[in-house]
């Protein structure tokens, strides 16, 4: 029996309305399947759909189920900031006056609120260390590089599946044209510096044909493993900027914070474009 739930359109990652990366909210996804959000997401067409349920964890404040056109995310970046935006914004009180608690496949997540600007602390990464010879062979044959183009290399797995490269400079990851039919199943970011004088540290780009989404316009988790990635190397004590989205018109802009515990935060914008009820 289908009936009219609460939803939003979450813009995350921009201070420009529509510049960021949008995610979708089904602010009342408590008696659906698995199979009902699936079909929303892929009829909503978006590199992610979240579902928010009642916890199931007492320390939680809610839960949420992640969504792409391709399956069933334990984890995503863009969607927890959006969700967590659009909990509060209707109504959503945390039991913890300086943190929200959210509860999804990978575990509870913590996020915070800092100046107009949601962060989420980055969940432990499941698979590190150097990218095998072979596949990284595979990436630069699809992205068009020789090996000796790539600075450096890692597997930053927090869930979805990511490893990352990392070329000399911006301009060398704007240009890139991948063929991505020879890696169907990769999960793939690239990284590359700006000059010291820029606003930006790096430009970074996603690329996941594995859940459906040949590059997603500006992904939090693949910057929160790079951040500590990068910061566990010792390349950053106090944090850094990131630009990502502009070969899809998109302005996305994510901040990289180590706190002094050692632990990374990642954060942006976010606002409510759409707002209304989905029937489903």
């Amino acid at each position: 029996m289908t009936k009219s739930r609460a939803f939003a359109q979450v813009d995350v990652f921009s201070s420009t309305p529509y510049l960021g990366n949008p995610v979708a909210v089904i602010l009342d996804g408590d008696g659906l399947s698995e199979e009902e959000m699936l079909r929303v997401a892929k009829w909503t067409n978006l590199s992610e759909t979240t579902f928010l349920l009642t916890p199931t964890d007492s320390d939680a404040d809610y839960r949420v189920r992640i969504f792409t056109p391709g399956g069933e995310l334990p984890f995503a970046g863009h969607p927890t900031l959006g969700s967590a935006h659009a909990w509060v914004e209707n109504g959503g009180v945390p039991q913890r006056p300086d943190v929200i608690v959210q509860e999804c496949q990978a575990g509870l997540v913590s996020l915070r609120r800092d100046e107009g600007a949601l962060s989420f602390q980055a969940p432990p990464t499941v698979r590190s260390g150097p990218i095998e010879a072979g596949y990284l062979a595979d990436i630069t044959t699809s992205f068009s590089l020789s090996v000796d183009d790539v600075v450096a290399h890692q597997w930053v797995d927090n869930g979805p599946g990511w490893c990352v490269i990392q070329l000399a400079t911006a301009e060398e990851v704007l240009k890139l044209e991948p063929d991505l039919s020879s890696l169907p199943d990769a999960m793939v970011g690239v990284i590359g510096a700006y000059p010291a004088s820029s606003a930006d540290t790096f430009e970074v780009r996603a690329f996941a044909p594995r859940i459906g989404v040949p590059e997603d316009p500006v992904c939090g988790s693949i910057n929160a493993s790079i951040g500590q990635w990068l910061i566990g190397e010792g390349l950053f004590t106090s944090g850094y900027q990131v630009s990502q989205g502009q070969r899809l018109g998109r302005a996305g802009t994510i901040r990289i914070m180590p706190d002094e515990d050692g632990r990374v935060w990642v954060g942006g914008r976010t606002m409510t474009l759409f707002r209304g009820t989905a029937v489903i």
